[in-house]
């Protein structure tokens, strides 16, 4: 039990074979240092034993908020969704934003843990700190969108109001290795293959119905005080100052001049360092060019709207509408958002700068439930395998920017409707494996990369090597300071210092992440100001350093479960084309011949994080005070599993 501020001490754990619903309080000591969202799933992940199939009944799900969801905090409507990831083999967590998070908070709870498989299909709904399970047989096969028209008209409430709602598509009933849960906002918990777990469950969706009910602080005088500083910096930035700052004003897609600029948008997957560079290594070829899908370029031909997120004054979230052409029949498209990592994927990865068509697909993964990173990804893995005659017997593959072509893979990705779309949604490992194709794939740990070139970008190279859920730009975000210079300006080519700069970024945003508020919001503010909201929502009187330790203590904790599944250092790597090597492809433009330096920022990270080669000594645990859960196998004072156990 604890009685911190910003909790309600109430999680449910609902076993979906039987269909019992127990209820249970946080345990205070795991309250404090775990803090709570990502922090406190991964500990109930951990506790579930590391030993289980990620598509198994006994794979835990966990849906959790934090002290700060809900509150007045500054962009604290976020929700994470910590598992086993069917995709890496990983732990794994992956958050959206929106208004779940916030109304699971005023319903009641603190987090949701599934376990189990049903029989047939359910969905739990969620008032008044109880949770039911009903039938779903209803919903179970309907896309993200017409489930989501179905589910508001079934219920006494209206979105936007007082009713909330997550869900998977096809993707995730189907069991495709990257689906994704997707929010009525079209917010998605994308990495990681969430939905695919929640398919696996027999899970559809999860209702909330509440009404506004922000928990109030244990000292509003402190927290007071950490909110007023906190949006004065957001104010105050330029990028995320509300309807002037790039991040206000252009979405997450204001980097894609930027990155293109400096060349750092991988393009042809991942040959070229950005869209003119490619042209300029081959003017015979089809060329295409960045902005065209810009954020900028966005805003001035097809937004309609920007709707925001629970308490939050950047409204980042485009929304986009237009009429497209696809086999003789006109679509009009209205959907959000317009992200710079979905655009990235489907777009100049693809070898597509068609706008309108990438907002066709975005739409259209939020509507099967699939990740539009890695579905784009796969996409631009298959179109150069394609050009390689890898893929011959399966329907000759598809050809680079083949916009139609794309537009009708994702449905058969989602369906498995086709030998190619069946082949896609294993992810990159799988087809590496099956067809020989380790050259052709941008996955870490079997997860692919996003928006950030790492021959440009080094402190990326280092985050996407040492994420502990495959490769990711939001486990520590380096160009915070690579791009934008916050909080200071970086070298992004130079390789010194960026295992201790990402290592940081690593901490902060685990700590956010736990809070529950969005990462954006480190773009203003500092530890100072979540120290400050955190003790005056709880009640307590943490240190800087202390909060921090958390941080570490909750990457510390990921990366012992990795270790425990098998995961060691030589997991730590990236891409060849990256790096030395046989299959290198040094970077073009403005970082000609350049190549990422991993293994000597492996060297400086694992020092600061005073791992052995990737692997958790029993003397870190010892120190952050990680205590092993029940069903590892293994005691406080054995050492991690090797490598192949």
């Amino acid at each position: 039990m604890t009685d911190l501020g910003g909790f309600n001490d109430h999680v449910a754990r609902i076993d979906l074979s039987s269909g019992d619903v127990r209820y249970e309080g946080i345990d205070d000591e795991d309250a404090k240092k775990y803090i709570g969202g990502r922090g406190l799933g991964v500990k109930y992940v951990f506790d579930q034993g590391v030993d289980v199939d990620p598509e198994g009944p006994e794979n835990l799900l966990a849906f959790m908020n934090g002290p700060l969801t809900g509150t007045q905090a500054p962009m604290s409507g976020r929700i994470a969704v910590c598992t086993k990831s069917p995709l890496t083999g990983t732990v794994t967590d992956s958050h959206h934003g929106g208004w779940s998070g916030a109304r699971l908070k005023w319903s009641g709870f603190d987090g949701l843990l599934f376990e189990g498989q049903a029989d047939e299909p359910v969905y739990a709904y969620v008032e008044d700190g109880e949770v039911e399970l009903r039938d779903a047989s209803d919903l179970w096969g309907l896309g993200v969108h017409d489930a989501m028209d179905k589910i508001e008209a079934d219920h006494d409430g209206q979105f936007g109001k007082n009713l909330s709602a997550m869900a998977i598509g096809p993707g995730g009933e189907n069991g495709t290795k990257y689906a994704c849960i997707v929010n009525e906002d079209d917010r998605a918990s994308g990495r990681g293959g969430t939905g695919c777990v929640m398919g696996s469950k027999n899970l559809k969706a999860i209702v909330i119905k509440s009404g506004t009910r922000m928990p109030k602080p244990a000292d509003p005088e402190t927290f007071t005080e950490g909110y007023q500083e906190a949006m004065n910096l957001i104010r105050e930035s330029d990028v995320t100052g509300p309807n002037e700052g790039g991040l206000s004003l252009y979405g997450t897609n204001v980097l894609m001049n930027l990155t293109e600029e400096m060349d750092g948008l991988p393009t042809r997957n991942g040959r070229y360092t950005s869209t003119h560079s490619e042209a300029d290594a081959d003017p015979s070829e089809p060329n295409i060019d960045a902005e065209n899908v810009s954020g900028e370029n966005v805003r001035e031909n097809i937004l309609v709207d920007e709707p925001t997120c629970h308490s939050c004054p950047v409204a980042c979230k485009k929304e986009t509408e237009v009429t497209y052409e696809h086999k003789g029949e006109e679509l009009n498209v209205r959907g959000e958002s317009y992200e710079y990592e979905s655009a990235f994927a489907l777009g100049p990865n693809s070898m597509n700068d068609d706008r309108d068509s990438i907002a066709v697909m975005i739409n259209k993964c939020n509507d099967l439930g699939i990740d539009t990173i890695e579905a784009g990804n796969m996409i631009a893995m298959a179109m150069e395998m394609t050009e390689q005659g890898k893929l011959d017997d399966l329907d000759d593959g598809i050809e680079w920017g083949d916009a139609e072509h794309m537009i009708e893979l994702l449905d058969e990705i989602a369906h498995h409707s086709s030998d190619l779309g069946e082949l896609l949604a294993k992810g990159a490992r799988r087809i590496a494996e099956a067809r020989d194709a380790h050259d052709n794939s941008l996955a870490v740990k079997g997860q692919t990369i996003p928006a950030y070139d790492p021959r440009a970008m080094k402190g990326m190279g280092i985050g996407y090597a040492t994420s502990n859920r495959g490769a990711c730009h939001l486990r520590g975000y380096t160009p915070s300071a690579e791009i934008l210079g916050i909080p200071e300006k970086v070298d992004p080519s130079e390789w010194e210092g960026k295992g201790e700069l990402c290592a940081l970024f690593q901490d902060l945003h685990a700590i956010s992440d736990s809070f529950d508020i969005c990462k954006f919001n480190a773009f203003a503010e500092g530890i100072d100001e979540y120290v400050a909201q955190y003790n005056g929502m709880t009640g307590r009187d943490v240190t800087e350093d202390e909060l921090m330790e958390a941080g570490d203590r909750i990457y510390t904790l990921e990366r012992y479960y990795n270790n425990l599944v098998g995961f060691d250092g030589d997991d730590d790597s990236l891409p060849g084309r990256f790096v030395e090597g046989d299959e290198a492809i040094p970077g073009q433009g403005g970082v000609e011949g350049e190549l990422c330096e991993l293994e000597k920022m492996k060297d400086e990270y694992y020092e600061r994080r005073e791992w052995v080669d990737g692997v958790v000594p029993d003397e870190r645990l010892d120190e952050l005070g990680i205590e092993v859960g029940p069903g590892t196998g293994v005691s406080s004072g054995d050492s991690p599993a090797p490598a192949d156990d």
